[in-house]
């Protein structure tokens, strides 16, 4: 008799199992309903230098005292500052621009078209970047950038792919790089909220700090071990030519992808050139080693599960939108040439790169579960007019813009939410049920502001 109860107990439990598994899974809410995250990259531009005229937005028109640059003694500057081509062997003056620019923000296009044409590359640095907030005043790019006058040049970006993008989701106009600074230190930041360590980095490689904190001399290390200015990683890829003192050893720190492993989650960082540079073959001038933060850890060196696992190539990211086999969190980071970087691309050749991947994402089976971040790595050295919050002692840098693309994004909408670049761990945190990496991801705002989850 007890057997026969037990067994009825048993089927009847069994058959609620079995229907269970046959019921269709329950409605996914809120932030649930993102299967995909998609973190696009871009490099170099400040919100002003491209979204300055972006209607409704805090752009150019607000700049108020923070348009008149200052000297380094904080006076405004009574001559105007020449625009210098840093391409030129050795810088100079570029014969383009007029010598007698105003001080104060200008258009670039009546002498470099927003599509087409080229401008030297300008001072994107640690300790500058700090210098030329200078507290917040946002005054003195001019008077430290080593591009002079063109530091406060600025598009109209509206005949960009991507400003319709943003004009059709939403556009954050309060969002600033995570990192003072360039690439390097800021892709750090993207997957670990973190500075990268180098307690035994030489002198010569150290910078130089007065009683007062001021930079004295340049370097790619702060006096206390931490890699703040451009290097590769030791054990590659890196540009075959660079010198040993300019390469990072392995690092261990506990990233993103640490968090989404640990709980089974799949994720990938795929990058434009990867396949050619993992293999020693691609052409150093099309690449940059730097921009490649994971290969910088332990974890995935050379010949590493974890770096066959999760490093990719632009190739695999298109053949993953392609087939909706994306992973739930996806990085791609564009080559050299195609990333709107000053110097190595125009502005257009970037533009229309990334909204070609967008036409992708928006056309396969990815798109209805699908967050599309689009930013920038940093300000590339150019001027924006809007103090970033002062939290610690690596940032956050300069405003960039940032764009997110969704079925869930608010439509036609501007966000005026505080973010920084921590502000993307931070929804991906929230979305997988991950632990924080750190004090910052886990204060940021998590961008659920720009979307709307419906019931």
């Amino acid at each position: 008799m007890k057997l026969r109860v037990a067994y009825r107990r048993f089927a009847a439990w069994f058959g609620l199992a079995l229907l269970a598994a046959a019921a269709p899974a329950a409605a996914q809410t809120g932030v649930n309903k993102l299967q995909h995250i998609v973190v696009i990259y871009m490099e170099n531009r400040s919100f002003d230098n491209l979204y300055g005229l972006f209607p409704g937005a805090n752009g150019i028109t607000n700049a108020g005292a923070a348009a008149i640059q200052v000297d380094k003694d904080g006076k405004p500057l009574a001559k105007p500052v020449p625009v210098i081509d840093t391409r030129l062997k050795p810088p100079a003056p570029d014969p383009r621009f007029p010598a007698d620019l105003p001080n104060t923000p200008f258009r670039l296009e009546p002498y470099v078209p927003l599509a087409g044409g080229l401008t030297g590359d300008l001072i994107h640095a640690f300790y500058h970047q700090q210098q030329q907030i200078n507290d917040g005043q946002m005054n003195k790019f001019a008077a430290v950038s080593n591009a002079g006058g063109l530091t406060m040049g600025y598009f109209d970006g509206s005949p960009m792919k991507l400003w319709d993008y943003a004009k059709r989701y939403t556009l954050a106009d309060n969002f600033f790089h995570a990192a003072f600074g360039g690439s390097f230190l800021n892709h750090f930041w993207l997957i670990c909220a973190c500075s990268p360590r180098h307690p035994d980095a030489p002198d010569a490689i150290r910078a130089k700090l007065d009683e007062s904190g001021k930079m004295t001399k340049n370097g790619m290390v702060t006096p206390d071990g931490y890699a703040v200015n451009t290097m590769q990683p030791e054990h590659g890829p890196k540009n075959p030519t660079i010198h040993h003192e300019e390469l990072l050893p392995p690092q261990d720190m506990t990233t993103i992808g640490d968090r989404l492993s640990e709980k089974g989650i799949a994720w990938a960082y795929y990058a434009g050139g990867w396949n050619e540079a993992n293999a020693g073959t691609v052409d150093p001038v099309r690449f940059s080693y730097h921009h490649q933060p994971f290969a910088f850890l332990k974890k995935f060196g050379p010949g590493t599960e974890g770096r066959a696992r999760h490093l990719k190539d632009l190739d695999d990211f298109i053949a993953d939108i392609d087939k909706g086999t994306l992973p739930p969190v996806a990085y791609y980071k564009p080559r050299r040439g195609i990333n709107q970087h000053p110097c190595c691309t125009d502005v257009g050749d970037g533009d229309a790169h990334a909204a070609d991947l967008l036409r992708r994402i928006e056309a396969s089976p990815l798109w209805p579960s699908t967050a599309v971040i689009l930013t920038y790595d940093e300000n590339g050295g150019w001027w924006d007019h809007v103090a970033p919050p002062k939290v610690d002692r690596w940032g956050p840098g300069a405003r960039v813009p940032a764009i997110i693309i969704s079925p869930f994004a608010r439509k036609g909408f501007i966000d005026h939410t505080l973010y920084d670049t921590t502000s993307i761990l931070k929804l991906i945190e929230l979305r997988f049920g991950l632990a924080p990496l750190g004090e910052r991801d886990a204060k940021a705002n998590d961008l659920t502001a720009a979307f709307d989850f419906g019931g």
